[in-house]
């Protein structure tokens, strides 16, 4: 009898022991993971990496440990929610679907500022899996990184209204969106001028054509978004006008001396790009300025936005980047 009430004493505190950390699972999941935020030269978000499974809420309660920060999650709809210092912001997030989330940060904290990105992986029954399309540049066998220039230039900003007015007809084969994305401003400015029917057209007229083939395959809401996008991930570092003087662009460029002095390309940050220079931007096709988007500039500096942006996204933003070469209507 002794021997049997031990025996059932012992199981009642090993039920009482798994009850008790069942509930203390429990609690901790219904108040939240807690998440610290700080600059990415000091450790970004901690924890980085959480895990959930498809359809339960996932409860995060985030703070910054030094300055302002938000917490927004990639390829998302939903907007981003401020972490502010010494505070507590609650959030809750059920993902549908079973794969790996990107969580970032969208306030300019430092020009470390990008790398504050952490991964939820979502785990669940995998769905069936569908076709990857590569993106555009792969299709294309693009070297993203090879040198570009173009041997012709416009004496004037082209304007899409002036090249309008010309009146001139536009072979059908070269206003197409795959021709748009696949092809430079240079590559189309050349197969305009060795178009018999566009002959008596100058070449600033031509750039001008060029600039109306551009503005053809984009729409003011694309412009719009575009624009947003940009303000909010690129003018720091490429600034608001474009030419590659954002805030945080001198601490980027690193001079080739002293200890700095056998570095190779691509071991070392660089200025950011300046879009407003035509030499350069006119001999750069979408589909290569979509791919520094996706890719990112491998060492360079410039951050990868894949994770971070849908395809409809990265086409606004590079939409609205040609604004800095061409005037088109209805840019913001």
């Amino acid at each position: 009898m002794r021997k049997e009430w031990i025996a059932r004493s012992v199981i009642l505190v090993f039920v009482a022991a798994a009850i008790t950390i069942s509930m203390v699972a429990w609690q901790a999941r219904s108040r939240g993971v807690v998440i610290h935020a700080r600059m990415a030269e000091t450790g970004g978000w901690n924890p980085e990496s959480l895990t959930v499974e498809v359809g339960r809420p996932l409860h995060l309660r985030l703070t910054s440990d030094d300055v302002m920060h938000s917490f927004a999650i990639g390829k998302s709809d939903e907007p981003p929610v401020d972490v502010i210092p010494g505070e507590i912001t609650e959030v809750t997030l059920t993902f549908d679907e079973p794969g790996k989330y990107t969580f970032y940060c969208t306030r300019w904290c430092s020009v470390n500022h990008w790398r504050m990105r952490g991964t939820v992986e979502v785990t669940g029954p995998e769905a069936a899996a569908e076709a990857v399309e590569p993106p555009l540049y792969v299709t294309l066998g693009l070297d993203i990184d090879a040198e570009h220039h173009a041997d012709v230039i416009p004496e004037r900003r082209p304007s899409a209204s002036l090249g309008a007015q010309l009146g001139a007809e536009i072979p059908t084969d070269y206003q197409s969106r795959e021709y748009y994305r696949s092809h430079s401003p240079a590559d189309l400015w050349q197969a305009l001028r060795d178009e018999a029917s566009l002959s008596s057209l100058t070449n600033q007229d031509l750039w001008d054509l060029v600039a109306l083939t551009w503005q053809s395959n984009t729409t003011p809401q694309d412009l719009s978004a575009g624009q947003q996008l940009y303000t909010n991930n690129c003018a720091a570092c490429h600034g608001e006008t474009g030419a590659g003087d954002g805030v945080f662009s001198d601490d980027l460029k690193q001079p080739k001396t002293g200890e700095h002095a056998e570095m190779q390309a691509g071991e070392m940050t660089a200025r950011p790009t300046d879009f407003t220079d035509a030499e350069h931007m006119l001999a750069a096709s979408p589909a290569r300025l979509q791919g520094k988007v996706l890719r990112g500039g491998m060492g360079t500096g410039m951050p990868y936005w894949g994770p971070i942006f849908t395809k409809e996204q990265t086409w606004a933003l590079i939409a609205y980047i040609w604004t800095f070469q061409f005037k088109l209507e209805d840019a913001p």
